[in-house]
């Protein structure tokens, strides 16, 4: 080991002696592989950890390359998800680690199955409705996970233990109004910050993978890259009367059913049905052949009709990315147009 790989990191004190034996056996699952999932990723590979399940429901933009470390310019030209991209890179980076790329929305009724299992759940959506089925999840089973995310040149993280810990709904009891605070879409968001959050949330999970719970921050460490400046809130007791931690309701988990959200920083709209109802992205393909520019992939379609200035991103799940509109409406009308269910 002195002369390997991870010898450095292994001369580190705390991650001498067994823990890089201890971090090749964990398991990892990362949901959300953007700009801080690709960061997040990229370090727990480096660092040698066993199994890393990446799951994400989106495709690789141009618009992505300035902060999600893990893509390049090939991977937009060939429309790939970002699970299957950063799974490549990631296996050339290390052959050592599994990674397992999962292409599918995180929602109610399989977030349990997709974390079950799991060492450590590391957080890198950009939805706070996410998050909070996340936590839920994560509770209820018994898993830590690792909370973070970052907007403009600011970021938050923090570590949620079940039973030791408050869990996020705790320290966050009600959901912020739609609207009331700012994104990346209406503020912007710079790679710093994006990779110092990254790297907190990193460390927090090799933390808890290699036995130095410890060492953990015991917080909501909050920073500004650009001011630099950090801090770190403590976080207390769990809440005595948290529905989530304390009370054990779990209304998120379960099957719902077919929801359309916004995406962050784009003028679109996910349109998904749960459970999933799987689409035949060939034969949709023929249907749509002469009525618009079709794109087909192992991975996806990508409709654009002649008849709308809109296109859709349609994966093999059922579920649809419908461009250049934040209207739900029109969102679900224009996939009840196109795919028909």
């Amino acid at each position: 080991m002195a002369n390997g790989r991870y010898a450095r990191q292994s001369r580190f004190g705390p991650l001498g002696g067994g823990a890089q034996d201890r971090l090749a056996a964990a398991r990892v699952v990362l949901i959300g592989c953007g700009a801080l999932g690709t960061a997040v990723a990229n370090g727990l590979v480096r660092a040698g950890t066993g199994h890393l399940t990446i799951v994400d429901r989106d495709y690789v933009e141009t618009s992505n390359l300035q902060r999600q470390v893990l893509f390049d310019e090939s991977h937009v030209a060939d429309t790939l998800p970002k699970a299957i991209a950063a799974a490549r890179v990631l296996g050339r980076i290390n052959s050592q680690v599994a990674v397992e790329p999962v292409v599918v929305d995180v929602h109610g009724g399989n977030v349990e199955g997709l974390v079950a299992g799991a060492g450590v759940i590391v957080d890198g959506t950009d939805s706070m409705d996410t998050r909070s089925i996340i936590n839920e999840a994560a509770v209820k089973l018994g898993i830590p996970w690792v909370y973070g995310g970052v907007v403009g040149s600011t970021g938050m993280s923090m570590t949620v233990i079940p039973g030791q810990t408050p869990c996020l709904r705790c320290v966050f009891p009600r959901a912020p109004a739609p609207g009331s605070l700012p994104t990346c879409e209406t503020a912007g968001v710079i790679g710093p910050a994006v990779e110092a959050v990254a790297a907190i949330q990193t460390v927090e999970a090799i933390k808890l993978l290699t036995g130095h719970g410890a060492a953990l921050h015991g917080g909501l460490v909050t920073l500004d890259i650009w001011a630099v400046t950090m801090e770190t809130v403590p976080t207390g007791a769990p809440r005595p009367d948290c529905p989530t931690c304390q009370r054990r309701a779990f209304p998120g988990l379960g099957t719902v059913a077919r929801q359309t959200i916004a995406l962050c920083g784009r003028d679109s709209m996910q349109v998904a049905t749960h459970p999933p109802a799987p689409v035949d992205l060939a034969g949709l393909a023929q249907r749509l052949d002469g009525l618009g520019e079709v794109l087909l992939t192992p991975f996806l379609l990508r409709f654009s009709p002649a008849a709308t200035d809109r296109g859709l991103t349609i994966f093999p799940d059922g579920r649809a990315i419908v461009h250049d509109t934040t209207d739900a409406a029109v969102a679900r009308a224009d996939y009840a147009r196109w795919v028909g269910h």
